[in-house]
């Protein structure tokens, strides 16, 4: 008789190692030696066996104790031996797999499946964005038929229960040491039968109808987010939940403000002599939706600025989602240098232009 390797070796994982490093180590070496992904390989049975009999141990605290300490033999007959039995081991494996083959789910105690998740875009300007806003969402899907309340049956009358899943529309198949879950072939994971279907949505449960979902878009929501509107999505199987709807976000672009993350940046206008004499200009912030004109920020233009200039007016920009606090406004002036000028101006001017230079000879 062969002698049993080491379990730690088996799964090759440490002796310290905690109970969730040797679940990961098992469930990468169990996926590897599988039988279904392995057809034909004697070997790889062999070893998916020895994979498991190893984390039947080590995933018990007791007996890894008893094993830690004495090794294979003190898993050996009487008072703390080891017995695999096939019950177990199916009902640990079935939760082990159903989770590594359903992305996480679980693969007992399940209901019918929920309806899918629904996915629309929708556009707003940026005032809405900035401000925050309710907006309804038109949709046309499918919604519970009226007539037989979803159930699908005609008035009157009430599904049956399919026979071959006994209604919980789910059946259970063995693969080696394997248990498989997989909707029911006859019901289709509904879990029942309808003899008499409905007139008005021929059994489906579910006619196709437009309706409107109300969405809040908080306060601060940029373009390439998503919002989550719970159970708003399709409807599911009969007695099962709907699904959620996803909204994605898209913020139009606005002629005055361009947006980096929670700041705005803007432009402001002053002519050439009040950028040389200093003044202080009112720059228009985003209005809330509908209003024609947004709140004015002052900004103070210091003597002698040039063209170009940015002026950062922190908490006057967009509010943060995770509540912590706004964005900055950023203002980047723009000197109007006049195109046309009068006798008397272009007089000054000249006057102007001497005295400058007479001030730097």
């Amino acid at each position: 008789m062969s002698q049993k390797r080491d379990y730690y070796e088996v799964l090759g994982s440490a002796r310290g190692a905690s109970a969730d490093e040797l679940r990961k180590a098992y469930r990468k070496e169990a996926m590897k030696h599988h039988p279904d992904r392995n057809q034909g390989n004697p070997e790889a049975e062999v070893r998916f066996k020895e994979i498991n009999e190893a984390y039947q141990v080590l995933s018990d605290e007791q007996k890894r104790q008893v094993y830690d300490q004495f090794g294979h033999a003190g898993l050996e007959g009487g008072g703390g031996g080891f017995d695999p039995g096939v019950n177990d081991m199916f009902s640990h494996m079935q939760d082990l797999f159903s989770e590594m083959f359903s992305g996480g789910r679980g693969g007992r105690g399940r209901g019918p499946a929920r309806g899918e998740d629904l996915r629309v875009q929708q556009r707003i300007t940026l005032s809405e964005a900035a401000h925050g806003c309710k907006r309804e969402v038109s949709l046309r899907t499918p919604a519970a038929c009226t007539d037989c309340g979803g159930n699908g049956a005609r008035p009157g009358s009430k599904p049956d229960v399919c026979g071959h899943c006994r209604g919980t529309g789910q059946v259970s198949n063995a693969r080696g040491f394997v248990m498989f879950t997989a909707p029911c072939p006859r019901c289709g994971g509904a879990g029942q039968h309808i003899r008499n279907p409905c007139g008005g949505c021929r059994g489906r449960g579910v006619v196709e109808r437009q309706r409107k979902v109300s969405v809040q878009f908080p306060a601060g929501i940029d373009s390439g987010q998503r919002l989550r509107v719970p159970g708003q999505g399709m409807p599911g199987p009969p007695n099962s939940q709907a699904g959620d709807l996803y909204v994605e976000v898209d913020v139009e672009e606005h002629p005055r403000f361009e947006r980096d993350g929670a700041d705005l940046v803007t432009r402001a206008h002053i002519n050439f002599t009040a950028a040389a004499l200093g003044a202080e200009v009112l720059v228009e912030n985003v209005a809330e939706p509908g209003a024609s004109e947004g709140p004015r920020v002052s900004v103070d233009v210091p003597a002698g600025t040039q063209p170009g200039a940015v002026f950062t007016i922190k908490g006057q920009g967009l509010p943060r989602l995770d509540g912590r606090g706004r964005g900055a406004l950023v203002v980047v002036l723009q000197v109007d240098v006049p195109t046309a000028l009068s006798d008397r101006a272009r007089s000054l001017l000249e006057q102007l232009d001497a005295e400058l230079a007479a001030g730097t000879g």
